[in-house]
C-alpha cells in the first residue's frame, strides 16, 4: 500500500481539543465524547484526547473495542484520522479510498488476525503523537508490546494444530542445508506454507529463549508463502533457487512497511518505504522473509544488547554472550528458527556470533554484494566500508545464496557494487588442485585459548594430510591496521551516534560509553593522513601477500587461516579482543569462518602459564581460567576463518568448501 499518512505540525504540540461538542453518540462499546475524552457507557474512558493539538468539532465515525486494540476514525475539519488506544497513534488518512482498508481492519470484529491487519496497516507509516516528548522507557515499552501481540496473534490464528505437525515441523528444520530444502519443496515434499510455518514456529521459541527478534513480519511472510504455493500449482514449477526458503535479517535491512530502529528508541515507528535492494533481490529469488534481529546499540559492539530491544541471550548457556553486532541473528540461526540470514560486518559482526554458535558466515569485500537500504551506524563514512554477508547452518547454503544474489547483478541496482559477475572458472580452479595456506596461529597481542590454538593445529595436520602446502605466516602490519581502524571508529567524536541516542533519550550501554568517552573528532587534514596511512597499509599488505610464494608451486598462498576470536563463547560483556577479524575490514579482504570443533575436556589438560603481553592479552587469559570450565561442560563451538585477498569471493569459498569437508570427515 502506498503511504497513507502524514505528520503535520499541527501534531507537534501538546494542547488540547478545544471544540468537541457532547453529546455525541459512539457505535459499540464507545457511548459518548464529552469534554476531553471518549466515554464508554460504564463511565470508564475510553479514548484520552488531551494533549492533542487539534482543534475543531470532532464528528466520530465508527469505533471497535472488541480487542486490546481499540480503534477509532473520525473526522476534524473535513480531514480524516484514525486513533489508536492502545498504542498512542494518531495518523490523518491522506487517500480516501484507503478509507475502506481502514473500515474492514476496525469492523472486521475481534478476531486477532483483523487487530494484526490494522497494526499492519498503521506500520506502514505510522504516525506519533508527541514522540519527542515522549519517555524512552514509554516507547520500548510499546514497540516491545506491538512484537508480544505480533506472536501471540500468529500463534492463535496459524500454530492451532502445531502440537499435530511437530514431527512434520522438526522434519523440515532440521533440514540445515538450504538447496536441499529447495529441493524438497520443488518436489512437492513440503509446501512454502509449511516450510514457513515450521521456521516461524521454531523462531517463536527461539525468541522466547534468547530474545534475538525485534521485528515480527510472520503474517507477511505467510502471505508470501502462499502466493508462492499457488504460483507453484499453477505454473508446476518453482520462482527460483530460493522458492520458499525461510530468510531472516538483522534489524538493519529495509523492509516495506516495517521500522529499521538499529535499536535507537529514535527510529521507532518510522518505518521503511521500500526494501533495501537485497532484500527485493531474496523476494525475486522466491525467498520468504520471516523476521529481523536484534543488533547492539550502534552497531559498533561485539554483543547484542539495547534499550529499546534488551540483551539476547545465548541458546547453549545463559549468561553468556551469541556475540555481536549480528547476534540476534546467530542465536535464531543456531536454535533453527531460519535456515539462512544476513547481517553486516564492520570489524566483525558476521564472523564473531558465527564463531560463538558454530556457524558458517561470510564476510564479502564491501563492494560486492548491494548495501543499498541497509542504514548502518556511521552512515556516510567510507574509509572502512561495512559489508553484508550471509550466516547459514552449511557451507553450501553461504555458497549457493552468494552465488543466487551476484547471479542477480547487483550493480545494476546498487551504484556502490561493482560489475563483476560470478566467476565459476576461479572457484572450480581451487577444487581442482592442491592449496598454498598460510596459517596465523597468534597475532602477536592476545595468545587464543588452548581450544582455539588445537583448532588451529588440527586444521593444519588435516590441510597438510590431503597434500595441501601451509606455510607460517607473520601478522605483519596488524597492529598498525587496528590502530588505524580504532582510530576510524572516532574520527566525528561519535557524534552520530550520540545524534542517534540523544534524540530517543535512552541511555548509552557501557560499551558505547566507553566509545563515545574515548571519541575526539579530528580536523579534516587529521582524516586525510588517516586515509594515507590506509592506503599504505592496504599497499603494503598487498605486496607482501605478491611475495608470499609456495616453493613447490610457484604460485602465490591462496588464502590463509587463522583463529576468528582468541575464545569461544564468555559471559555477557566480556569479548574485548577482535583484532583477528576486524584487521580484514581495514585491508577489505574476503573472509568466512566455518565450525572447526568444540571445547573439549583435553583443552583443561593444556596449560596458559605464560607472561601476559599486555592488559588485552591478560583479560583473555583471565577468561580462560574463570571459565574453562563451563566451556567444556557446555562443548562450546568453535569457529577457523578463512582469509582471501580484495574480491575474491569465489576463492574462498573454494577454499571453505575443501577445509569444511576435510574437517568434517576427520
Amino acid at each position: 500500500m502506498d503511504e497513507i499518512w502524514k505528520l503535520t505540525d499541527e501534531f507537534d504540540g501538546r494542547v488540547t481539543i478545544t471544540d468537541v461538542k457532547p453529546p455525541v453518540h459512539w457505535t459499540n462499546n464507545f457511548d459518548t465524547m464529552g469534554g476531553d475524552s471518549v466515554w464508554n457507557s460504564d463511565g470508564s474512558v475510553a479514548m484520552d484526547l488531551t494533549n492533542r493539538d487539534l482543534t475543531g468539532t470532532v464528528k466520530p465515525l465508527f469505533g471497535q473495542t472488541g480487542t486490546d486494540m481499540p480503534a477509532t476514525l473520525f473526522e476534524l475539519n473535513s480531514k480524516h484520522y484514525i486513533y489508536i488506544e492502545g498504542n498512542g497513534f494518531l495518523a490523518e488518512i491522506l487517500n480516501p479510498t484507503d478509507l475502506q482498508a481502514i473500515t474492514e481492519a476496525i469492523n472486521g470484529g475481534d478476531g486477532v488476525w483483523e487487530v494484526l491487519e490494522l497494526q499492519n496497516l498503521l506500520n506502514k507509516s505510522p504516525i506519533k503523537l508527541n514522540m519527542a516528548s515522549r519517555n524512552w522507557e514509554e516507547v520500548a515499552a510499546e514497540k516491545r508490546q506491538q512484537q508480544t501481540h505480533a506472536i501471540s496473534a500468529f500463534n492463535l490464528a496459524e500454530l492451532t494444530d502445531v502440537d499435530d505437525k511437530t514431527e512434520h515441523y522438526n522434519s523440515i528444520t532440521e533440514i540445515d542445508d538450504l538447496t536441499h530444502l529447495a529441493k524438497e519443496i520443488e518436489s512437492g515434499k513440503y509446501s512454502s506454507e509449511d516450510v514457513t510455518k515450521a521456521y516461524i514456529s521454531r523462531a517463536i521459541q527461539a525468541h522466547t529463549q534468547t530474545n534475538c527478534l525485534t521485528e515480527i513480519l510472520f503474517k507477511d511472510a505467510l502471505a508470501q508463502a502462499r502466493e508462492l504455493d499457488a504460483y507453484y500449482t499453477t505454473e508446476g514449477k518453482t520462482k527460483g533457487p530460493l522458492h520458499g526458503i525461510p530468510i531472516s535479517l538483522k534489524d538493519q535491512f529495509n523492509v516495506k512497511g516495517h521500522d529499521t530502529t538499529l535499536g535507537y528508541t529514535a527510529r521507532s515507528f518510522k518505518p521503511a518505504s521500500e526494501d533495501a535492494v537485497l532484500v527485493n533481490m531474496l523476494k525475486k529469488l522466491g525467498a520468504v522473509i520471516i523476521c529481523k534481529t536484534n543488533l547492539p546499540q550502534s552497531i559498533m559492539w561485539a554483543e547484542t544488547d539495547n534499550p529499546l530491544w534488551g540483551l539476547t541471550e545465548n541458546p547453549i548457556i545463559p549468561g553468556y554472550t551469541p556475540g555481536g553486532s549480528s547476534g540476534g541473528e546467530s542465536a535464531l540461526l543456531y536454535s533453527r528458527g531460519s535456515i539462512a540470514g544476513f547481517g553486516t560486518d564492520l570489524g566483525g559482526s558476521i564472523r564473531m556470533p558465527c564463531n560463538i554458535m558454530g556457524l558458517y558466515g561470510f564476510k564479502p569485500s564491501s563492494c560486492r554484494l548491494p548495501y543499498a537500504g541497509v542504514p548502518v551506524s556511521t552512515e556516510g563514512q567510507e574509509h572502512v566500508p561495512s559489508s553484508i554477508g550471509p550466516l547459514a547452518r552449511s557451507m553450501s547454503s553461504i555458497h549457493d545464496i552468494i552465488k543466487a544474489i551476484i547471479l542477480q547483478e547487483p550493480w545494476t541496482q546498487d551504484c556502490r557494487s561493482i560489475p563483476i559477475p560470478w566467476r565459476q572458472n576461479a572457484y572450480d580452479d581451487i577444487l581442482k588442485r592442491k592449496l598454498t595456506i598460510g596459517v596465523i596461529r597468534d597475532d602477536g597481542v592476545v595468545k587464543p585459548h588452548p581450544t582455539i590454538a588445537r583448532m588451529i593445529e588440527e586444521a593444519v595436520a588435516t590441510l597438510e594430510a590431503d597434500g595441501h602446502e601451509v606455510i607460517e605466516w607473520k601478522p605483519d602490519f596488524h597492529a598498525e591496521c587496528i590502530e588505524v581502524m580504532d582510530a576510524y571508529f572516532t574520527v566525528d567524536g561519535c557524534e552520530d551516534i550520540c545524534r542517534d541516542v540523544e534524540a530517543g533519550g535512552e541511555p548509552f550501554i557501557p560499551a558505547v560509553k566507553r566509545l563515545i568517552d574515548r571519541g575526539k573528532p579530528i580536523s579534516v587534514f587529521e582524516y586525510w593522513q588517516l586515509n594515507k596511512r590506509k592506503r599504505q597499509l592496504q599497499q603494503a599488505y598487498l605486496e607482501k601477500w605478491n611475495k608470499a610464494i609456495s616453493s613447490k608451486t610457484g604460485r602465490v598462498v591462496d588464502a590463509l587461516i587463522t583463529p576468528t576470536l582468541p575464545h569461544a563463547a564468555v559471559p555477557h560483556n566480556s569479548i574485548k579482543w577482535v583484532g583477528y577479524t576486524k584487521v580484514w575490514n581495514l585491508l577489505d579482504y574476503t573472509a568466512l569462518v566455518i565450525p572447526a570443533g568444540r571445547v573439549e575436556p583435553g583443552d583443561l589438560e593444556a596449560t596458559m602459564d605464560y607472561e601476559p603481553r599486555n592488559d588485552m592479552d591478560a583479560w583473555n587469559k583471565q577468561l580462560w581460567e574463570e571459565n574453562k570450565n563451563d566451556m567444556v561442560q557446555n562443548r562450546l563451538p568453535v569457529d577457523i576463518q578463512i582469509i582471501g585477498r580484495n574480491v575474491e569471493e569465489e576463492k574462498v569459498l573454494a577454499v571453505g568448501k575443501v577445509l569444511d569437508g576435510l574437517l568434517r570427515n576427520r
